[in-house]
């Protein structure tokens, strides 16, 4: 285990991007807590302390003349992987394949070669436990460092990060030098740049309230600075000259698994935000992602087949654990911060990010909220809140399929609708030669066979509808004729203003309309109740500045008619 008894003689160590990644970082800050070493740091960026000897180095640049000179005298160097953090995160575009080889295997390179050249005796790389995620069923459950690379990768990150495993290790027992691998599985803290603003992003855009998958699914993380002790500890076992560490690969874990979804409420519950509680099934959630590719690809409005969303989907649905015990056996290492606790201060830190109003957990929902109120209960709020979320899969599913029948698939409106007509007759033809007794339970909800009654229309129904028109219109016509006197300019203005959104609207194709309408129809509602307050806060800003200018407009143009009326006289 790492000693915190400092050492007359310090040993003299360099750091690779020891600023600006948050592992080195923590890195350096423990080196430093621990007395025995005196610490450099190779790094583009401007350290924050004076107790280092800094190297502004550009890695990825070809001249290596900085880095040597960083290098030069350290026994050990510590090369943090710049890209290891945790596996819960918006990965990077294909465009961006370049500088993640640049800032992974291409470094890594030069800083072996350099090792090699400058005679460092220890080379400890810091990568990540995905290494060996396999990416076709994503799953993983206690995997030791037995199990091979995967033929396929999660994403070109890891494999690179495979690369990069690969050189170091291969460069063990040449020119002196020992080097090990660390592979920490999913590093959080103080200071990470990914994870908890990953987490707070998707609070912020209403999506805190789901859960992927099951939420029993198992991980492993592994809090910041217990990474920065795993590196101690390697780096004394490589010191002492021990044969079982050279060479070889560790996976690094708090030696405590968790649920995934725990462990992302307990930190979200902890910023005041509300924690997940709403279970979508991964081949929904899938299903809508393929949807809304295809929506987008028919439209022109985005690029399609992102491939790296369903990498996102996949990790929050499924188990990824690891077994640590190598690094305990040989390297001494245990964890010296616990999960709960690193949550806690991973949390503290974080408190700039924390919602302005804390999340009550106890909260009892003794009244129905406004969106609920407006929806008028029953089904409809059901669906739109996403309470039945079978319901509203189903329901979001079956208008997909009406809106390409009608609109993506090529006919012209008349003929989808006649087809339409045509399908739904044999459909009701086909289901009234089905007994009483049928009854059907796949989607969440009952479909049993279509009552005769069912068709039929009551008096009171369509006299209700014909005077809702009847209002309607004369409702439109009453308007009308307040505009034709000329004297309510507020009616003037309201009338002037929505046809003026008409107008905005008019160049946009119908199906643009009707796609946007429905996305909107199932997100705003569900936003609208978990943000109620700040919503509300919102309109009543926009409503008072709208009725200031209402006032200011009226005012000038009644003056500007006044004196148009004078003059005329």
């Amino acid at each position: 285990m790492a000693s915190s008894t400092p050492k007359p003689n310090p040993r003299t160590v360099t750091v690779t991007f020891g600023v600006s990644s948050f592992i080195g970082r923590s890195l350096v800050s423990a080196l430093l807590r621990t007395g025995n070493f005196t610490v450099r740091v190779a790094d583009p960026l401007l350290p924050q302390s004076d107790r280092i000897v800094h190297f502004q180095t550009d890695l990825s640049s070809s001249d290596l003349s900085s880095l040597r000179e960083a290098v030069l005298g350290s026994s050990t160097v510590f090369h943090v992987d710049p890209t290891a953090y945790t596996a819960v995160r918006s990965p990077p575009a294909e465009a961006d394949f370049y500088r993640s080889y640049a800032a992974t295997v291409a470094v890594a390179k030069d800083v072996v070669r350099v090792c090699r050249e400058c005679g460092v005796e220890r080379l400890i790389y810091t990568g990540s436990a995905d290494v060996v995620v396999d990416g076709r069923s994503f799953e993983i459950d206690g995997a030791n460092e037995s199990v091979p690379y995967p033929d396929k990768f999660a994403d070109d990150l890891n494999e690179l990060r495979a690369q990069v495993e690969t050189l170091i290790l291969n460069a063990n027992g040449r020119d002196g030098l020992s080097t090990c691998v660390l592979r920490p599985s999913n590093p959080f803290g103080p200071g990470d740049e990914h994870f908890v603003p990953f987490l707070v992003g998707g609070a912020k855009l209403g999506w805190a309230k789901f859960i992927v998958g099951s939420g029993k699914n198992m991980w492993d993380f592994t809090y910041v600075e217990n990474v920065a002790h795993a590196n101690i500890c390697a780096e004394e076992a490589l010191h002492s000259g021990s044969a079982s560490v050279a060479g070889k690969s560790f996976f690094i874990t708090n030696h405590e698994r968790v649920k995934l979804w725990d462990f992302i409420s307990t930190i979200l519950e902890g910023l005041g935000y509300p924690r997940p509680n709403i279970r979508i099934p991964v081949k929904g959630v899938l299903l809508l992602h393929s949807l809304a590719e295809c929506l987008c690809g028919k439209l022109g409005l985005c690029r399609a087949n992102n491939p790296f969303i369903p990498v996102v989907i996949y990790s929050l649905s499924c188990t990824r654990t690891f077994d640590s015990s190598k690094a305990q056996k040989l390297l001494g290492y245990s964890p010296i911060v616990s999960l709960e606790d690193g949550v806690s201060l991973t949390v503290e830190s974080f408190s700039p990010l924390a919602k302005g109003l804390p999340y009550s957990r106890q909260r009892e929902f003794l009244e129905p909220s406004k969106a609920e109120s407006m929806l008028g209960g029953g089904k409809v709020a059901e669906i739109l809140l996403w309470r039945d979320q079978k319901l509203t899969f189903t329901c979001l599913l079956g208008l997909f399929l009406l809106f390409h029948w009608f609109f993506l698939s090529g006919r012209t409106f008349i003929s989808s609708s006649a087809k339409f007509l045509l399908l739904l007759t044999v459909i009701i033809f086909g289901q009234g030669s089905l007994p009483s007794s049928v009854h059907f339970d796949r989607f969440g909800f009952p479909v049993q066979k279509i009552p005769s009654s069912y068709f039929a229309v009551s008096e009171i129904a369509l006299r209700d509808s014909l005077i809702t028109v009847a209002s309607f219109w004369n409702r439109g016509f009453s308007i009308l004729k307040l505009v034709a006197k000329g004297d309510d300019w507020n009616v003037f203005i309201k009338v002037a203003g929505s046809l003026y959104l008409v107008k905005l609207l008019l160049p946009f194709s119908f199906k643009v309309l009707i796609s946007a309408g429905l996305i909107c129809l199932f997100s705003f509602f569900i936003i609208y109740e978990q943000y109620e307050g700040e919503v509300d806060k919102l309109i009543a800003t926009a409503a008072s500045g709208l009725r200031k200018l209402q006032e200011t407009v009226v005012a000038k143009f009644s003056s500007l008619l006044t004196l148009h009326k004078s003059k005329g006289q």
